[in-house]
């Protein structure tokens, strides 16, 4: 049976859990420990594949075709875990499935309640992810914040399973904030002794304080919260920001927390070997000795979240060359105006990513115009693909006006169109093409140069494609299709040859880079900006 390390958040949101449980599933498989995580996310929606970007920020994407919290791409990135649609629960999900239950009569008559019923299909899902599987230990984060009223389902959920499962076969680490009042000059425990004292209302209590702060504070602090908050001193864990994030594995298992957590668990494991980590990750992209500058032009840019993983991507790109990138945001919708072009006109090399909806599209499109004519390294993801076709058809095969039919219904030159099966589809939620697919690349292509493969499976997320009814005048044109998805013959793949590096893909390649294996497509972007610089 796995053990479990439950982890919650007090205080206020975005303080980093996800981040947190990440860099321990990253400690933990430095000692050799087979590591899953499983976030829990209080919201009705059944997945947040219908949720505004500006809301919830980026849609992961998984293999088996889920749309999933942003969190589970930090578990990839920060481990060898392959995530599935059981390393995401929402309330929407538990409720879902307890509701067609009650329909089928499978209770028998009951009255359904929070308590048994909810609790117990919470329990289920999380001990799902260990089924058939030879785990050491399951990390489950729960969403939210401590007092949240939509959490408490999941915290009395993880509270009976630590009754159940004993105490040495669970630990729960509570992530708190411990604020620094410039005015007063010091430090302040209150917030997180207020956060634990909820905690233990509700009948858990923490046995390891992650304690996010600016700076170090002073071992009479780290008492008084141990003191306060009924921990062990050596349990308190100073979570001090850092200015690259793949540092905190080094923070953490600098303070021991990776023993502490075995100690707790009576778990045995080798000594914790981070050198790989350490050299590959984190001092390569400190001691980076070049820099290039790429404009990321897209429709979301003012929230942070919304293309997590390609900026994550970038930075790894950056860290196979030796490359420190500046990352240029630039909105879309705003790239017509003069500073959006002066803004542009500064990048060593241009990306733009996938969306939905016509606002904006027209600014990538431009862009895409800008850096083919200019001849800027430039890689399309998803929207950002079918825009190029767009471009292209427009401005080199003569199709004045050609467009999407998403955008444009009526457009005389519909190169890019819905996809055959979503025809007739109306529900929006997990409908979409999704999930990862087969593509056949064509020799002697830039595509099969940098991915040195006759083939590739990667994941994708959208509705409309390229339209095969263009495709012989679109090649006649100087287009180059290298990439085939075989068993429906859709394009995956365009480039345009004679370019620095042109190309543009239908799948979401960053889904699947680490900072120590960047994909390959990011890392020759970045390769091709760094030559195209010289």
């Amino acid at each position: 049976m796995p053990k479990y390390i439950f982890v919650t958040g007090g205080v206020v949101s975005s303080l980093g859990k996800g981040v947190a449980c990440a860099a321990i599933g990253n400690l933990l498989e430095a000692r050799g420990l087979k590591v899953a995580i499983v976030k829990c996310d209080p919201y009705i929606n059944v997945d947040p594949g219908t949720m505004n970007p500006y809301q919830h920020g980026e849609v992961y994407v998984t293999d088996d075709g889920a749309e999933t919290d942003l969190d589970l791409g930090h578990y990839e990135r920060f481990t060898s875990m392959r995530a599935s649609r059981l390393n995401n629960i929402t309330t929407g999900k538990i409720y879902y499935s307890i509701i067609t239950k009650e329909r089928k009569g499978d209770y028998l008559g009951a009255t359904v309640q929070v308590i048994p019923h909810v609790t117990d299909e919470i329990k289920f899902w999380i001990k799902q992810v260990g089924k058939g599987r030879r785990l050491d230990v399951i990390i489950v984060e729960i969403g939210g914040t401590v007092g949240d009223i939509e959490s408490l389902p999941f915290l009395e959920a993880i509270r009976q399973m630590r009754l159940e499962m004993g105490h040495h076969n669970a630990v729960n680490i509570h992530l708190t904030l411990v604020p620094f009042i410039k005015a007063a000059g010091e430090v302040k425990t209150k917030p997180t002794q207020h956060s634990v004292g909820k905690l233990r209302e509700i009948g858990i209590q923490p046995d390891i304080l992650l304690c996010r702060t600016e700076k170090r504070f002073s071992a009479s602090i780290v008492k008084k919260i141990a003191l306060f908050c009924n921990v062990e001193e050596d349990a308190v864990i100073q979570a001090i920001d850092v200015n690259d994030i793949y540092e905190i594995p080094l923070v953490f298992e600098d303070q021991g927390l990776d023993k502490i957590i075995l100690d707790k668990l009576r778990l045995p494991a080798k000594a914790a070997d981070l050198k790989h980590w350490k050299t590959n990750v984190v001092l390569k992209r400190r001691n980076a000795d070049k820099e290039v500058s790429i404009a990321v032009v897209g429709k979301y840019i003012e929230l942070q979240d919304a293309y997590k993983s390609i900026y994550e991507a970038l930075v790894h790109g950056g860290i196979a060359n030796d490359a420190r990138v500046n990352i240029l945001k630039i909105d879309s919708e705003e790239l017509l105006s003069d500073g959006g072009y002066r803004k542009l006109s500064s990048a060593d090399g241009i990306l733009v990513p996938g969306g939905f909806g016509k606002r904006g599209f027209e600014g990538k499109v431009e862009a895409i115009r800008y850096a083919r004519e200019n001849e800027l390294p430039f890689l399309g993801i998803c929207l950002g693909m079918q825009a190029a076709v767009v471009e292209f058809a427009r401005n080199v095969a003569g199709m004045k006006g050609a467009n999407s039919t998403e955008f444009e219904p009526e457009t005389k030159y519909p190169v890019i169109s819905l996809l055959e099966e979503q025809k007739g589809i109306k529900e929006l939620g997990g409908t979409m093409r999704l999930g990862a697919y087969p593509c056949k690349i064509k020799k002697g292509s830039l595509a099969h140069k940098v991915y040195k493969k006759d083939e590739i499976r990667e994941r994708h997320r959208h509705r409309y494609e390229f339209n095969n009814k263009y495709r012989e005048k679109l090649i006649s044109s100087g287009l180059v299709i290298s990439g085939i998805y075989p068993d429906k013959d859709l394009v995956e793949i365009i480039e345009i040859e004679g370019h620095p590096y042109f190309i543009a893909v239908q799948f979401h390649p960053e889904f699947k880079s680490k900072p120590d294996n960047a994909h390959p497509l990011f890392k020759g972007l970045i390769r091709a900006t760094l030559k195209a610089r010289k």
